[in-house]
């Protein structure tokens, strides 16, 4: 099984570990777009304007520019506590046991615009990139969409078997939809009133999302099935039903 999150714009800086290696990544497979786009990123960082244009940053975010400049060589902390915001902060990957800790090193993927899913533990510097940057002759999609659809799709079949549990914003799945896994399910987090009426949710999507699975790696067990997963999620509290094909909705009370 793996649970797949989208990222955050919000990352903690610095850290304690040596610069980027991106041949340690999960997903060798990408590495040579990952060499491409960080090569790029950190290039563009020389020109504030064009920066400025292609991540679409205010007047109060220009250190990012600073950051992008030195990602090559800045130092490097995991994945899990590089991001922050809403679902990171639910996660609080800082206060997780050593154990769900290991979970998380061997079933959380963090899908990066900069260097796409990568693993929990895998360690990253600080960035900023987001699914919708517009970087001067390398659109995101066409750069990863086929590739990162094709290194997730393979984790059907490459030993790791279970499900794709996939907790991206549909803006992360355009980047690599991972349509052809056959146990790929999406998770909507929804909110239903008295009446029956269900729409989705934003902020509380986020914080649902992290606490969910915060959850899950505490409990530590690899589900192999939907219907698994399924019969674990009242016992953890949460309510989660199947929805549309392929979707799974974790519904969150008190928000309609």
């Amino acid at each position: 099984m793996f649970v797949l999150l989208p990222p955050s714009e919000t990352k903690r800086s610095g850290g304690v570990c040596m610069p980027l290696a991106i041949d340690s990544l999960a997903f060798p497979a990408l590495t040579g777009r990952r060499h491409v786009l960080t090569t790029a990123l950190a290039a563009l960082a020389a020109d504030q304007d064009a920066t400025v244009r292609a991540l679409k940053l205010g007047r109060t975010q220009l250190a990012e520019i600073d950051r992008n400049a030195a990602l090559l060589s800045s130092p490097t902390t995991p994945v899990i506590d590089r991001y922050t915001g809403v679902l990171y902060d639910a996660l609080a990957a800082d206060t997780l046991s050593p154990a769900a800790r290991d979970f998380a090193g061997r079933h959380l993927l963090v899908h990066s615009a900069l260097l796409g899913p990568v693993g929990g533990l895998d360690l990253v510097p600080a960035y900023r990139l987001s699914h919708d940057s517009r970087l001067p002759g390398l659109p995101l999609k066409k750069h990863w969409a086929a590739d990162v659809s094709a290194a997730l799709e393979a984790t059907a079949s490459d030993g790791s078997g279970g499900l794709l549990l996939d907790l991206r914003s549909e803006g992360y799945v355009s980047l690599g939809p991972a349509a052809g896994h056959p146990r790929r399910f999406y998770l909507r987090v929804v909110t239903e009133s008295a009446d029956g009426r269900t729409r989705a949710l934003n902020h509380f999507n986020k914080k649902a999302k992290g606490d969910f699975t915060r959850a899950l790696l505490q409990h530590g067990q690899a589900f192999d099935t939907v219907d698994a997963l399924l019969a674990w999620a009242p016992t953890a509290g949460f309510a989660l039903r199947p929805g549309a094909a392929g979707e799974l909705e974790l519904v969150v009370a008190g928000h309609l």
